[in-house]
């Protein structure tokens, strides 16, 4: 278990779209996830965090607790309709 990197910022409803995120790129490591399932939640993620910096470090923070990359997991799903970083 680790702390995720949220924005004091946030709104509750800011926060459950950034966390569907985050457990989206936790499933996509640890089980797969489908590329439809994965860009709702990005685009939902995206629409709080507009900012490509922001994305970056939240990213950035995100993978040293988690070891998990959010971009790793848009860039596969890129090329991809299903998405396993196993």
């Amino acid at each position: 278990m680790y702390d995720y990197p949220l924005s004091p910022f946030w709104d509750t409803q800011d926060i459950i779209d950034v966390m569907a995120l985050y457990n989206a790129v936790e499933k996509a490591y640890e089980e797969g996830i489908s590329k439809e399932e994965f860009m709702n939640c990005y685009r939902r993620y995206t629409s709080v965090v507009d900012s490509k910096s922001e994305q970056k470090q939240i990213d950035t923070a995100f993978e040293k607790v988690s070891h998990y990359s959010i971009y790793q997991v848009f860039k596969k799903a890129q090329e991809n309709d299903w998405i396993d970083m196993r």
